[in-house]
């Protein structure tokens, strides 16, 4: 599959040769619902478990007589009614943490990408460099490119400082290293914007 290749003033310097095996799949719901399911639950953090009445040591010993003593008619000092006693309806730990096959897993990336490919939403740029690193600068240069509302930027082993301090200002604009690239910031952005060394990047990630 060829790509126009761009510079960050929307000006074409050639073209790029994008593997068919990662960025010419046909997406399929299914597999992407499964990797957004799992990273999603990946990231929810666990309760920490209360004690309740059961996991209290004190003792088990009857208060005092059921009736006639005036008070309230209590079994033991475990209850949760006393200080030190159990909690009532404690938290109690749950695993989020649900396995996912790796190979699933690398599908449900390769899909992803396919999907910008196939709906013409992905981009692919010469470099990210931004001159001074000035915000003002860069809207000029997404507003030539006409990126969608949101845009996910992935580059290659580090972001581009410039473009990095430029972006960090811009709600609509995320980016992101190739290491970091996952299905569902995919997913969630309007327009997919990689430069050549994070298609290098991602190609090698699935080649090795």
């Amino acid at each position: 599959m060829k790509v126009k290749v761009q510079t960050l003033d929307a000006v074409e310097s050639g073209d790029i040769e994008l593997n068919d095996e990662v960025f010419g799949l046909d997406p399929r719901a299914d597999i992407l619902h499964r990797v957004v399911t799992w990273q999603l639950e990946k990231r929810r953090g666990t309760a920490r478990g209360t004690r309740e009445r059961a996991d209290v040591a004190r003792s088990g010993k009857k208060l005092g007589r059921q009736k006639g003593g005036g008070v309230a008619r209590h079994g033991d000092r475990r209850a949760p009614v006393f200080i030190g006693g159990g909690k009532a309806h404690g938290a109690r730990v749950r695993d989020f943490n649900p396995g996912l096959n790796k190979k699933v897993r690398a599908l449900g990336l390769k899909m992803a990408l396919s999907s910008h490919a196939k709906a013409g939403s992905l981009v692919v740029l010469d470099g990210l460099t931004v001159e001074d690193g000035k915000t003002k600068a860069l809207t000029g240069n997404l507003s030539k490119l006409g990126f969608g509302k949101t845009a996910l930027v992935i580059d290659g082993d580090a972001v581009e400082t410039t473009f990095a301090l430029a972006a960090r200002n811009l709600r609509q604009v995320n980016v992101l290293p190739a290491g970091g690239a996952n299905v569902y910031d995919i997913l969630k952005h309007d327009t997919l914007v990689l430069t050549r060394a994070a298609v290098e990047k991602l190609e090698a990630r699935f080649n090795g």
